[in-house]
């Protein structure tokens, strides 16, 4: 009876904050009862978890009926700004590779079965549309990502493999799991990863992973140029930047764990 009270507290819990991931940039209002018809719950179960995300301040009534993301989330943000750990062991590492390559730099973690970017450096010019803090990636596309899925331990991989196969074809790292293990373990060896186009013709990308004391990624550091703006880079100086930022950042890390 216990077990099962709890099954049903965890799915209840789970249903609720589902709400917050209805909001988008395409989509940054909800009525309730769009949301109500989301949930596909009771009414009265709709109403009292839409009460709850808004008391906790999540969910924020901008007119009657009508819901935003809530304050609570910028006090969170800001929170994870000047505590997180990850960002605090990358503070001045990134400007300094915008210094030394000349593009922008970016810090990213694995978020699920996608990538995240939970902190950047900006190069003069750098165009708006890029990548950049709060955005998601797919797993299996672009150097930040295939760096971070090279280290993740190997009973991670097992039960990604499943799930995403055809993805991890299409994206070109084997049709069964033991090419795609060889492909990770090539760029495991390397200690980075480079790749050309996996975005935008002629953009390249160069990541290298920032590792725990076991050799498992927490995340990966990075930049990108386009060939047709930039023909001046040199590729093998920026892998060497970007390898020692990751370093950097990961001997951060165990350092404050220690201390």
């Amino acid at each position: 009876m216990v077990t099962e009270t709890a099954t049903q507290g965890s799915a209840s819990l789970a249903k609720m904050l589902h709400i917050l991931e209805l909001f988008s940039e395409k989509q940054p209002v909800w009525s309730t009862a769009e949301i109500l018809e989301a949930l596909e719950t009771s009414r009265s179960t709709g109403y009292r978890y839409i009460k709850t995300l808004h008391e906790a301040g999540l969910l924020n009534a901008v007119t009657s009926g009508l819901y935003t993301l809530g304050p609570r989330i910028i006090e969170m943000d800001l929170q994870m700004r000047q505590t997180d750990p990850l960002l605090l062991a990358s503070h001045g590492v990134l400007e300094d590779l915008v210094d030394t390559i000349g593009h922008s730099a970016l810090l990213c973690t694995v978020y699920r079965d996608s990538v995240l970017c939970v902190g950047e450096c900006r190069a003069p010019d750098s165009p708006e549309n890029r990548f950049s803090r709060g955005q998601r990636r797919p797993l299996f596309q672009g150097a930040i990502s295939k760096v971070i899925l090279a280290h993740l331990p190997h009973h991670r991989l097992k039960a990604i493999y499943p799930r995403q196969r055809d993805e991890i074809e299409n994206a070109g790292l084997g049709d069964n799991w033991s090419t795609f293990r060889a492909n990770l373990g090539k760029i495991k060896k390397d200690g980075y990863s480079l790749t050309v186009g996996e975005f935008n013709p002629g953009v390249y990308g160069v990541a290298a992973p920032i590792l725990t004391d076991q050799k498992t990624a927490l995340g990966s550091v990075g930049t990108a140029w386009d060939e047709k703006e930039r023909r001046d880079v040199d590729v093998e100086h920026a892998v060497k930047a970007i390898k020692q930022a990751a370093t950097t950042i990961s001997e951060r890390l165990m350092e404050s764990q220690d201390s």
